[in-house]
């Protein structure tokens, strides 16, 4: 088949796009007077848009990417489904193949005895899930008080209702409320709210809130922990190396179930196939996505421990699921994209290859006077920008103000980088080559350079 190659002219693919398509977390009459950067094509770590720019792409889609763009391998797997069976349920005593093998691809790469998968299709349904397991579980086991679900500031867990509860993004909570039985606790953002703490001593700290919490509300009265491994869309918050064993530690000690979000961290992007590998966390619940098709088709999932899913699967119906809950053609893309990820040692050449390699460079951005801290874990990666380098300084403007300064002359120098606030954070296809990664450095650079140079145009190096 040929690609097509030609297109309307840009406005007026603008001028639709504003007229019909409605964008998330965006808004949408400031875009439509702005007009959208449209993509046209994918190949690696590179997009193409629609008057002909590469652009590196630094964020992997929405963290997804994994493989990189253009794979044709996955697209020729979805054909094959397609042709041979393009949907069924998995509702009223049915399954098929690739739901099958998948889950069973799943249980053997996930750590411990993480060997069940309800399937969904993203993380955000994915989450919904958790919340209904886990307060069945303790129901089915004759603790139907044990409903309260404790989560963290500035946290992401999706943006349906219950994902959106879950999370601690008060933006998220003000557009239409959050479900009951929800609380937040500290988040581990040393370089934010450390003071005067070591990093050891503020992870231990900002721990502990999960215990004191738990004491508060009452331990029968509690049902689960749910955190990411890093915190992906508040930053790139990487915790001290004492927080996650201290909330593994509490959660041990009252019988709390722990929910590990890997929607962001699974499937390499933190040096292991899992976060939770990284950084020594037995989940009972981890939530995946994104990596598990590389984007290539939507599909998420809950893979739940032996006792979770014994449990749920004894005492009748587990009264859930959704139309598309392990589609076949997802199913088929995501086995397809861990055989490439397995077979091509993806994850030994984020470990081995482009983690040592961007980390040198990108601890390097501490040099720059706009940067105060540059933190990298796998292949995500975050930097605080700063007025000064006083510790912890932070901007007399309005949060985000200087991100969104820095994100736009990203944007024009096609690269791809995010900002939270005033952090800007990356997150590249796991695929990225030592070459590619000089690119996107030499560009971050060029980006920071104009970025502080316009600030100091309109004087904005100012602390609060």
């Amino acid at each position: 088949m040929t690609k097509i190659t030609n297109h309307m002219p840009t406005a007026e693919l603008q001028k639709l796009d504003a007229a019909h398509h409605m964008h998330p977390f965006t808004e949408n009459a400031a875009l439509a007077r702005k007009g959208a950067r449209i993509m046209v094509r994918g190949e690696g770590v590179w997009l193409t848009d629609s008057e002909g720019n590469k652009i590196i792409d630094g964020m992997a889609g929405l963290w997804c990417t994994n493989i990189g763009y253009g794979r044709t391998e996955l697209g020729e797997v979805a054909k094959r489904q397609m042709d041979e069976l393009a949907y069924y349920n998995t509702f009223f005593q049915t399954t098929h193949v690739p739901a099958i093998a998948l889950a069973a691809k799943l249980a053997e790469l996930a750590p411990g005895d993480l060997n069940h998968v309800f399937f969904a299709g993203s993380g955000s349904e994915a989450n919904d899930t958790n919340i209904r397991a886990v307060r069945r579980y303790w129901d089915i086991k004759g603790q139907p008080e044990k409903r309260v679900i404790i989560a963290r500031h500035n946290g992401y867990h999706g943006s349906t209702m219950g994902g959106g509860s879950l999370g601690g993004m008060s933006p998220i909570h003000a557009h239409g409320g959050k479900i009951d039985g929800i609380v937040h606790i500290g988040e581990p953002n040393w370089w934010a709210q450390g003071g005067d703490m070591t990093p050891e001593a503020f992870g231990l700290m900002r721990a502990q809130e999960l215990e004191a919490k738990i004491l508060e509300l009452g331990v029968d009265k509690v049902a689960a922990f749910i955190g990411e491994p890093v915190q992906g869309a508040g930053g790139v918050i990487i915790p001290p190396s004492t927080y996650w064993p201290e909330i593994q530690r509490i959660v041990d000690k009252y019988g709390i179930l722990l929910i590990a979000d890997e929607v962001i961290t699974g499937f390499g992007r933190t040096g292991n196939w899992f976060g939770s590998q990284t950084f020594g966390i037995r989940p009972h619940i981890m939530t995946i996505a994104k990596g598990l098709s590389s984007g290539y088709q939507p599909i998420g999932g809950s893979i739940m421990c032996d006792e979770v899913a014994e449990v749920l699967g004894s005492h009748g119906d587990f009264n859930h699921g959704y139309t598309y809950s392990g589609h076949p053609v997802a199913a088929a893309v995501a086995l397809e994209n861990l055989r490439i990820i397995e077979e091509e040692g993806i994850v030994d050449h984020v470990r081995n290859v482009a983690h040592p390699y961007l980390n040198e460079r990108w601890q390097a951005l501490t040099d720059h006077p706009l940067v105060g801290e540059a933190k990298l874990v796998g292949l995500m990666g975050s930097i605080a920008l700063t007025p000064n380098k006083t510790p912890h300084a932070k901007f007399a403007s309005e949060s985000g103000t200087v991100g969104y300064r820095c994100r736009e002359r990203c944007f024009a120098n096609n690269l791809i980088m995010r900002h939270v606030g005033d952090r800007m954070i990356i997150a590249p296809p796991l695929v990225i080559k030592p070459e590619e990664i000089d690119v996107l450095m030499a560009r971050a650079r060029k980006s920071l350079d104009e970025c502080y140079a316009g600030l100091k145009d309109d004087g904005l190096l100012k602390a609060a």
